[in-house]
């Protein structure tokens, strides 16, 4: 706004009877506000502090009054008196501007379910690319490809991932693109995308085994095939083969597209060895993809992904924003240091797509600003500190103990060995192993009735079977785990209230099935 126009306003005010002094007060706010949003177009990073809802909302209400569709119906029709057909100014109606007659207006007729959308009622994208800007909806686009910079800026600032490394390549998180996607549906995207720009031949993914269905449903979906390569025990943990990895490339050679190996996972799954999976992929020139869902609120893991992309060969890590940035479910950001790939997985994207997940993740980041972003990361590290040993605590007084899994620092998991009822005369070892792996399943359904959620119960040696693929001792991501168990995990945005009424529930439940099994063993 120039200064002849503020000044014709306060004018305006004093006009009405406002004191000047008043006018001025009111002034300084305006003034203070417009220079935070040009602050924020022109450093295109996350502010320092978060901003109010009032100073979110009218950013939003700007924005959506440069979409078409946030305008009066048209009355008495659309004609004018100007001899230039595209010149918008010149309307039969003051009230009137656009008149839309296409199929897709950004039409609403709940004013309820307007409001929700803060009236961005255009989506993302266009057909032919999900990231192209749309004519119609300006402050939409606007809106997508902020969110993107100041995703991009939290991951880097925040979370630890690198845009450039040694100022000679690009990082982790040079390029990025948020789709309105779950995890797994936006790694069935980015694998359509590789298979796209692959050789026609290239037809299979290997995939280190993590016992999560999505992710070897996104393979199939994408139409490729999984070779499920096993992981290897090493005491309490479960981590990579490297070995494995290898002769599964040897094998399968030019049929190789990807490699997707994972970073955030169940105890007592740890993460891949990323950085020496990578050195295997750059050596036989294959995609290497990383499933990183909710990997971004750990600098550990942050500092392995940078190492990676030194060592070897990154193309793709794909993060969810629910379980980053505390957001509702059903987006996802990729984030890759080759541009090229991120183009391409905007260009699979089959249609224009619903805006709401990146209209939530925008709001959530300039409510959070970098400090609060920083100050939830911290606060999950400070709980940490205390969260395995008393954790391990509860474990040992019902004679358990904790899964020692030094390197996953989310999730921790307890064994559940002593819940298992011993083996009866005549009880062959396969209708032993089924029916302990009920009784202990119950347990689980004994701490959601408590109203504890989140936490998963895994017996020992259950198989489960996906697309025709048999999963021996799934949960734990290897066949021959020799524990039962249960994991919970410390995770961004957790309180320590909730963390100290976990472990009361947990002791109290651990107690009273001990008591139930002991009435049951008596009859």
């Amino acid at each position: 706004m120039d200064s002849n126009t503020a000044n014709d306003l306060s004018k305006s005010f004093q006009s009405l009877g406002i004191p000047k002094t008043h006018v001025t007060v009111g002034w300084s706010n305006f003034i203070a506000t417009q220079k935070q949003y040009k602050s924020l177009f022109v450093n295109r990073r996350l502010p320092d502090y978060g901003w109010s809802d009032v100073q979110i909302q009218s950013l939003l209400f700007l924005f959506s009054t440069l979409d078409t569709n946030n305008k009066t119906l048209a009355k008495g029709g659309s004609s004018n008196n100007s001899d230039d057909d595209n010149d918008c100014d010149n309307v039969v109606d003051g009230d009137t501007r656009w008149c839309g007659v296409g199929e897709r207006e950004g039409r609403v007729y709940s004013s309820l379910v307007l409001q929700r959308h803060f009236g961005l009622s255009h989506g993302m994208g266009r057909s032919g690319d999900i990231t192209e800007p749309q004519p119609k909806a300006a402050g939409s686009s606007v809106l997508v490809k902020l969110t993107l910079l100041l995703t991009l800026d939290a991951l880097k600032r925040g979370s630890g991932l690198e845009g450039r490394i040694n100022k000679k390549q690009n990082g982790p998180a040079a390029f990025g693109i948020l789709l309105p996607l779950c995890t797994g549906m936006s790694m069935s995207l980015l694998l359509q995308s590789m298979k796209k720009e692959g050789s026609p031949n290239k037809d299979i993914v290997l995939w280190s085994r993590i016992d999560q269905k999505s992710c070897f449903k996104a393979i199939g979906v994408a139409g490729l095939r999984c070779v499920v390569v096993p992981t290897k025990i090493q005491g309490d943990e479960v981590i990579t083969d490297l070995e494995a990895m290898e002769a599964a490339l040897q094998e399968h050679g030019d049929r190789v597209l990807a490699v997707i190996t994972t970073t955030s996972c169940f105890a007592p799954r740890v993460p891949d060895s990323v950085d020496e999976v990578a050195k295997l992929c750059q050596k036989f020139n294959v995609y290497h993809v990383i499933n990183n869902a909710y990997g971004l609120q750990c600098s550990k893991t942050s500092k392995l992904i940078n190492r990676a992309c030194v060592l070897g060969r990154v193309d793709a890590v794909v993060c969810s924003t629910d379980k980053n940035f505390l957001v509702p479910v059903g987006g996802a950001i990729i984030v890759s240091p080759n541009k090229a790939i991120i183009d391409n997985v905007g260009k699979v994207y089959a249609g224009r797509a619903s805006s709401s997940p990146i209209v939530d993740l925008f709001i959530t980041l300039l409510s959070m600003g970098l400090n609060g972003y920083k100050k939830l990361l911290n606060e999950r590290m400070n709980m940490l500190k205390n969260f395995p040993s008393r954790l391990d605590t509860v474990a040992k007084k019902h004679g358990e103990r904790l899964l020692i899994c030094q390197s996953n620092t989310i999730s921790f998991g307890i064994t559940l060995d002593a819940l298992a009822r011993p083996q009866q005369d005549g009880e062959t070892e396969d209708e032993y192993t089924k029916s302990v792996a009920k009784d202990i399943s119950s347990f689980g359904a004994m701490l959601f009735s408590r109203c504890v959620s989140g936490t998963r119960v895994v017996p020992r040696a259950q198989t489960k079977v996906l697309s025709g693929e048999d999963f021996v001792g799934f949960g734990s991501s290897t066949d021959n785990y020799k524990h039962s168990y249960m994991t919970a995990a410390c995770a961004i945005g957790v309180s320590k209230a909730e963390i100290d009424e976990f472990l009361v529930r947990l002791d109290k439940a651990l107690g009273e099935y001990a008591s139930k099994m002991g009435k049951t063993k008596a009859r």
